[in-house]
């Protein structure tokens, strides 16, 4: 199963969920690939790898490699496409290629076959690695804040998702929504739950991502919250949440 997580807006926990929910599904014993497409490389520092241009996915989707020979394998017991800030740069440079929105399908056609879930991070944008991935998901997994705005800015992409869905990807679906930086003391987070329950009915995953501190410091550490503090009310969140990904993926028949 291709999962891309997407939200064109910053700050919502999309690469936090990213990250640990492909450790989280690792840690259940399954085959785990997570394709770092975001310039700002957080993904790939937040399991604790750098890499220079020449070793991170810009290389292979400039044709200079293969994707095989980019692979990082994490302590994590997940495998990893890291990204770095040359990836900005090459987001201009797919943009004159023909079938550019397909460039990144093409580039691991031969690699997601190896494993049982492959997620893709996207940048905080609607550019052209976000459609990439689009293109080349089954499903996507939209991160949504339980703050201010948040439902506004979710019609857009939904939008997006459609015109991508009736123009390059017939068989791509909203696999969920995951509620991040859930605070229950607060009557906003449990508002905005609650209205985003009410318009996207079973789309909305039972499990709510709490904002606590340990969450926040997990990736300055290089580690998943499962690892950096696995007894935390956040890694239980996620291996739930990992749960509720494999049940629905097992119902969509992967």
């Amino acid at each position: 199963m291709i999962l891309a997580l997407a939200n064109q807006k910053g700050g919502v926990g999309k690469t936090t969920v990213a990250v640990n929910l492909a450790a989280s599904l690792a840690e259940r014993g399954e085959r785990v690939l997570l394709v770092d497409l975001d310039p700002q490389a957080n993904a790939s520092s937040g399991l604790g790898v750098r890499v220079s241009a020449a070793r991170s996915l810009y290389a292979a989707l400039c044709g200079k490699c293969s994707p095989q020979d980019l692979l990082v394998a994490t302590p994590y017991g997940l495998d990893l496409l890291p990204s770095s800030v040359e990836l900005a740069g090459g987001e201009v440079e797919i943009l004159a290629l023909p079938e550019r929105e397909f460039l990144l399908k093409r580039t691991l056609t031969d690699l997601t076959e190896r494993y049982d879930f492959v997620i893709l991070d996207c940048p905080p944008s609607l550019g052209i690695l976000t459609v990439n991935a689009l293109c080349t998901a089954q499903g996507v997994i939209i991160p949504l804040q339980c703050e201010y705005y948040a439902l506004e800015g979710l019609s857009l992409l939904v939008k997006t998702l459609r015109r991508v869905r009736e123009g390059l990807n017939p068989g791509l679906f909203l696999f969920g929504i995951v509620l991040t930086m859930y605070d229950g003391r607060n009557r906003l987070s449990r508002e905005v739950a609650e209205e985003a329950r009410r318009h996207f009915r079973w789309t909305v995953f039972e499990t709510l991502i709490p904002r606590t501190v340990r969450l926040s410091e997990a990736p300055s550490h290089g580690k998943p919250i499962t690892v950096y503090d696995p007894g935390g009310r956040a890694a239980e969140a996620f291996r739930r949440l990992a749960e509720e990904v494999r049940e629905r993926a097992r119902q969509k028949g992967r």
